[in-house]
């Protein structure tokens, strides 16, 4: 027993470690593209302010990626088709990022059904597979949906890359008819440039000018699909911000937050909130 708990204890701290150290680096980087564009930012390091923020976001965004690890088994499930049943509102489908599963989204879930959106469901989506497979993916749930539940279109939510999935299915599969809103937290849209570090299939369709990003890009948003394009200025993955701005959205540029932190920060989840009640209004 005693080397049981020897050995947990060890794989805690080295996981808390190694989490800790990927967002300092993630934020090094992210500081180093961001001082480049703006030079001002250098006199600004080392004041009181710019040291408090800093060490906020480090806490912060440690402590939200550690959370997504610990939820990581509750994911595995398969995701459970909501009753039929009445509602006033459309059902929602959520979207996680890269190397994340569903379970991250469990919070989000939660405050969307308290706050009227009853029928919720999360999908998982491999990050072997391409954009487009999981695009095709999203098209059948959708369908399933909307045949289980008797309605004609549902909401779409996606956190980072899950937010490209939901773009390019509403965009370039016909989605538009069956989707009655969108919103993406932050999604780089434009790529980033810690793209080459995501050794996957769906890493390469976010390298910055990729023939992907470029063909996505150049398609109009149909006007027929209220979009919203939520984000953090101090976002560590997508680089740099400005990437997270979808064109033919409405854009919502929060602070004090990480990537991650999107998904847990009241401020973000409250935004995602109002962003459905404005379009349902």
């Amino acid at each position: 027993m005693t080397i049981l708990l020897s050995l947990l204890l060890f794989l805690m701290k080295t996981t808390i470690c190694v989490v800790a150290l990927t967002v300092l680096l993630s934020y090094t980087v992210a500081w180093y593209e961001r001082a480049n564009s703006s030079p001002a930012l250098i006199d600004r390091r080392f004041t009181t302010r710019g040291i408090g923020i800093a060490f906020w976001l480090l806490i912060q965004e440690t402590g939200c990626l550690l959370l997504t690890i610990l939820l990581r088994p509750l994911g595995w499930q398969q995701p459970r088709i909501p009753d039929s049943k009445d509602s006033e509102n459309p059902p929602v489908i959520l979207l996680h990022g890269l190397f994340q599963n569903r379970s991250c989204l469990l919070w989000l879930q939660h405050r969307l059904k308290a706050a009227g959106y009853q029928q919720v469901i999360s999908i998982n989506t491999p990050p072997w597979r391409d954009i487009e497979a999981l695009s095709e993916q999203l098209a059948k749930k959708v369908d399933e949906l909307r045949i289980h539940l008797k309605v004609e279109k549902v909401i779409l939510i996606g956190h980072s890359m899950g937010g490209l999935i939901a773009r390019n299915y509403v965009q370039s599969r016909g989605g538009s008819a069956h989707v009655q809103a969108m919103v993406t937290l932050g999604s780089p849209h434009h790529g980033s440039k810690l793209a080459p570090f995501a050794l996957s299939t769906m890493g390469k369709s976010l390298l910055p000018g990729c023939e992907f990003l470029t063909r996505f890009n150049s398609v109009p948003w149909p006007k027929a699909t209220p979009a919203t394009s939520i984000f953090t200025r101090y976002d560590n993955i997508v680089l740099p911000v400005e990437s997270a701005k979808m064109e033919g959205a409405r854009h919502f540029e929060l602070d004090g937050m990480g990537h991650t932190a999107l998904l847990f920060h009241p401020r973000a989840l409250q935004t995602v909130i109002e962003a459905l009640s404005s379009k349902a209004s």
